[in-house]
């Protein structure tokens, strides 16, 4: 009843979970993107042209996905500003270290502690960007950042089993189309993008709620 008879509240609520809805969604398509076209260049045997490429999509992801922080949590500003460069070097770098490891170990051991280091650096890069986007870190939500890292690090987990452990596809029948033939193929590595990106969404969700309760 209490909130009835304060609807500036409920309007106030209201809008709240609509920005932070609104910006999960646009920071988990960028990183989606970011990261899958990224994966998808260096898995397997890739050329130096090719290496280059995709760390230069991932780094233009991140720099991206940090000017919606910014957007949602301050202001847009400037998102060559060295210490929106520096967040997004670091989560760069932290997808890096991430497949790095991973490759480094092999097989399971490979995943599970890929996993974990992905885990650590993802919390202390949202820990970071609270920071330089000058959102205060209240000590009762000081380690509430481990959960949607943690998200984040399984649903990239999801890209490794796919790639290493899993020789899944299914091809449509091929559809002629005038002089050609078409064949429709998914794969095991597509499935996973898609549970990637579903992860993604809930862990910025849970961050912007976290970002934004007043």
């Amino acid at each position: 009843m209490s909130v009835l008879r304060q609807p500036g509240v409920l309007g106030r609520t209201a809008h709240r979970r609509v920005v932070g809805v609104t910006a999960a969604l646009s920071a988990a398509a960028v990183e989606t993107v970011a990261v899958g076209l990224w994966f998808g260049l260096v898995v397997g045997d890739p050329t130096a042209s090719t290496a280059l490429a995709g760390l230069g999509l991932l780094f233009c992801g991140s720099l991206l996905r940090a000017g919606v922080v910014g957007a949602t949590v301050s202001t847009l500003g400037d998102l060559l500003q060295p210490r929106r460069l520096g967040v997004a070097l670091v989560l760069t770098a932290g997808w890096v270290v991430w497949l790095l490891v991973a490759e480094l170990f092999g097989g399971v051991p490979g995943v599970v502690v890929a996993t974990a280091v992905l885990t650590c650096v993802l919390t202390g890069q949202f820990v970071l960007e609270r920071r330089v986007f000058r959102q205060p870190v209240r000590h009762e939500i000081a380690f509430t950042p481990v959960v949607p890292g943690l998200l984040m690090a399984l649903g990239a987990s999801t890209l490794l089993v796919a790639t290493w452990f899993v020789d899944w596809g299914v091809s449509s029948p091929p559809l002629p189309l005038g002089s050609t033939t078409i064949v429709f193929r998914i794969e095991a590595l597509q499935i996973a993008a898609i549970v990637f990106g579903l992860f993604v969404f809930c862990a910025h969700q849970r961050r912007f709620q976290r970002i934004l309760e007043p």
